[in-house]
Order: structure tokens, then sequence, then C-alpha cells
């Protein structure tokens, strides 16, 4: 199968910022029972059900803006890039400061960017659709270096006030949800990065190979954190998230391997070229369903939401980072993003490192 002859964009950096305040998955559950009898299981069910062990929560005073720039603000002093080499700001999360203005003017004032800025949101797949913008940006010769900037909060929306057996079971599922921050620098290729050759003598182009994307939106209402929009602008009752997880887990697995065999065929690669499958994890019970429905390769993925939570669309930079920092991968491996979100889509970006 043949290598695409160059690529146009580079994953240059990826930065992650994870709260130091950590809470015990089960120990939250026994308090929310205490707090909500007859309401919530005395026994913990959450943690013992998706394998979720621990998650992160934000400080009080900090916003989603906050994480996101604590992120890129490790990631720019790593690679000592200055604001002003920032040619757009894209703030990439599910999570968002406030309905108006973007999140991504907050993110940049906070750093001193003076860029054009925009958010990029689609539930967890945030991220991974900001760098196919960015890509496409720079492919177009718009910008040269693009920062994605993500603060996921999803810990702000997490019901603690359980009134019935129903509500929480729409609730349940955000028990496993966590906060951090994340930052990927997308720049242009150089001539030799787009022209790189492996040992062999052939083409292995560093950068973004391919990518593909889909979705199925008849499953839109699975999960929703529905408050604050035009449907229910100012219900206090909607501001929680409400996910049938159920529903939500049979239509991630009813999607099926196309999209992500569609990302391997353009970049012309196979599985067995591949180093590392990122994906988006809601729970250890669910990987090997998920591994099995996209018909992802076995022994190439590395779990982080046991220990991590559901970090939203913080999740695909923080498998990245956490396999950079171990070791598992390194310059030259080839990597392949795989994103599941709400809505819901799906989405696969071939990269070499």
């Amino acid at each position: 199968m043949p290598r695409p002859p160059s690529t146009t964009a580079v994953i240059a950096a990826v930065g992650v910022h994870l709260p130091a305040r950590v809470v015990d998955v089960r120990a939250a559950e026994r308090e929310l029972a205490a707090r909500n009898p007859g309401a919530v299981p005395k026994v913990p069910m959450v943690s013992r059900l998706t394998g979720v062990r621990q998650v992160h929560v934000l400080p009080d005073s900090w916003d989603a803006s906050d994480l996101a720039v604590a992120a890129a603000e490790k990631l720019l002093a790593a690679e000592g890039i200055a604001a002003a080499d920032v040619d757009l700001l894209l703030f990439a999360s599910a999570s968002q400061d406030m309905v108006e203005p973007a999140t991504s003017h907050i993110v940049a004032a906070k750093l001193g960017v003076r860029a054009p800025v925009m958010d990029v949101k689609n539930a967890c797949n945030s991220v991974l659709n900001a760098i196919e913008v960015a890509e496409a940006l720079i492919g177009a010769g718009r910008y040269a270096t693009v920062l994605v900037a993500c603060g996921e909060a999803p810990s702000r929306g997490v019901r603690q006030d359980v009134p019935d057996r129903a509500t929480y079971l729409l609730s349940a599922p955000g028990y496993t949800m966590s906060d951090a921050g994340a930052a990927v620098l997308v720049r242009r290729a150089t001539p030799d990065e787009a022209g790189a050759r492996d040992a062999q003598g052939r083409p292995a182009p560093r950068g973004i190979l391919a990518s593909a994307f889909g979705a199925d939106s008849q499953h839109w209402d699975v999960g929703m954190l529905p408050g604050g929009g035009t449907a229910h602008p100012r219900d206090p009752e909607r501001t929680y998230f409400e996910i049938d997880g159920s529903r939500l887990r049979d239509a991630f697995l009813a999607l099926g391997p196309d999209v992500v065999l569609e990302a391997l065929e353009r970049a012309g690669v196979t599985w067995d070229d591949v180093a590392l499958v990122a994906v988006h994890q809601v729970a250890v019970a669910y990987l090997d369903d998920v591994r099995v429905a996209l018909c992802l390769p076995p022994g190439r993925t590395l779990v982080t939401v046991a220990d991590h939570g559901n970090v939203a669309s913080a999740t695909l930079p923080l498998q990245v980072r956490t396999a950079l920092d171990s070791g598992l991968v390194g310059p030259g491996d080839l990597v392949v993003l795989v994103g599941l979100a709400g809505g819901i889509s799906i989405g696969a970006m071939v990269v070499r490192l």
C-alpha cells in the first residue's frame, strides 16, 4: 500500500494540565448516597461498573479557560514559543466559561495572545475537530502556527442533589467525568518533514497523514447538558448532565469501523505500522467492546480513564502526552487518534510524531 508523499501540518507539541485535587469515585458515591437516601444505591455502583477509580476536580475559583491556559503555558514554555508566535488560537472543548463571548477570547487574553481566535465545539471530539480545522487552515496558507487549547470542566455539570432513582440513572455517567486542560501546537510542516524518508528510503513524512470523520446525528439526545441555550435558557434543573449510558454505548458500538479504516487507507498505512491507538475512553469496562467494534488492534491502547476519569475532549492529548512521557512512543512513530463524542460523532486521524 503506497504511503503519502508529503504532509501539510505537524503536531509539534502536546501539553496537559491535571488539577491537583483528586476525588475517589467510590467514596464520592457513598457520600452521594448518604445525602440522597433512597435515590442513590448505598453500594457504590458507578466505580464498580465502569472501572473508574478517581477523577480530577478544578479549583473552585477556576474556569474552563484557566485549565486551557495552564496546559498552554506548559506547552509554550517547554517549546520556547512566545505568545506572539501564535497565528491563530482555537479553544476546543465541550466546556465553556459562558455563552458569550467565545471562550477563546478569554484564553487569549490570559495568555497574552493577540491573534485571531475562535471556538470549535463538538462534545468530546472538540480537540480532534480543532486539529482538523488547524490542518485545513494551514494547508490553505492562512496560518503557520495554530494553538489548540482545551479546558474541560465537566464536574461543574454533575448533579449532587438527586431527588429520585430515575434522575440518578441519568446523572450516574457524570460521576466518572473529570476536569483537565490540554494544548496542542499545530504548525506548518517544513520541507524536510514533508519529504522525510525512513531507514529503508521509503517516504515517511512527519505530521498529519490523513483523517476521516463521521456522525449519526439521530442520537443527539442520548447525552445532553441542555441548559443555557435557547431550548432551556433559565431552567436550573437542566444545567446538569443527562446521559442514557446504555443508549450512548450502543450508539457508539453501532458506528462501526469504516471511518477508522478510511483514515488508515488514506494515510497508506496498516495497523502493523501503528505504535499507539489513542481512543476516547468513558469506562474501562467498555474498552474491549469499542476495540472490537472499531476493529482496533489489541495491545496498542493506553488506559487513562481508570486513574484520570473521562476528561472529555482532553482525553486524546492526555493519552499522547502520557505515551510520550513514558517512552511508549517517540519521534517517527505512527499514532492513530480515535475520537467518539455525544451527538454522536466519530473521528480518526493518523499522525507521525
